[in-house]
């Protein structure tokens, strides 16, 4: 059964300088850290932030494409966790009330359920599977939020952004 999560943040792995998306149960007590890529991490944060762009990016394009389209994004589930990899799928519902839902990663997941105010879910499975954050750990992340993500989302140059080459 799916239990509900809410994003509390974006931390940095201090072993490797990884963005990672934390969610915690509702209610409850568990953590799920998920390591993300630092586009995917950028486009939670500054949902997160509600940090205005002046261009879109690619997960703002796709959410006024589905917006213009009358397409909703009702909720994400976090539905398995093989060989460290985490898997999603994005359930929507068409202006004809038809429901479907697509396999995602679960950080463009967050990233598009975060500007549809969608509610965000994980499989039991996956949270028991999942390596837990101690309570120091998340004290880290609630320092890593407050300091560093803002430091970066105050000097963020929307023309840096496109600048990223693989």
């Amino acid at each position: 059964m799916p239990i509900k999560v809410n994003v509390i943040g974006i931390a940095i792995d201090p072993t490797n300088n990884s963005p990672i998306v934390v969610l915690k149960e509702d209610g409850g007590e568990r953590l799920l850290p998920i390591w993300i890529g630092v586009l995917e991490a950028a486009a939670i944060a500054t949902q997160l932030e509600k940090v205005e762009l002046s261009r879109p990016m690619t997960h703002d394009l796709f959410y006024n494409v589905l917006t213009a389209l009358g397409v909703k994004v009702r909720k994400i589930v976090v539905t398995m966790l093989e060989s460290n990899t985490y898997f999603a799928r994005i359930h929507f519902t068409d202006g004809a009330g038809r429901e479907f839902d697509l396999d995602a990663r679960p950080s463009d997941s967050l990233a598009l359920a975060l500007r549809f105010e969608a509610d965000v879910f994980v499989e039991e499975e996956v949270l028991q599977k999942a390596r837990e954050l101690d309570k120091s750990a998340l004290e880290n992340v609630k320092k890593t939020m407050d300091e560093k993500w803002k430091e970066i989302l105050e000097d963020i140059d929307p023309d840096d952004l496109g600048k990223y080459r693989m």
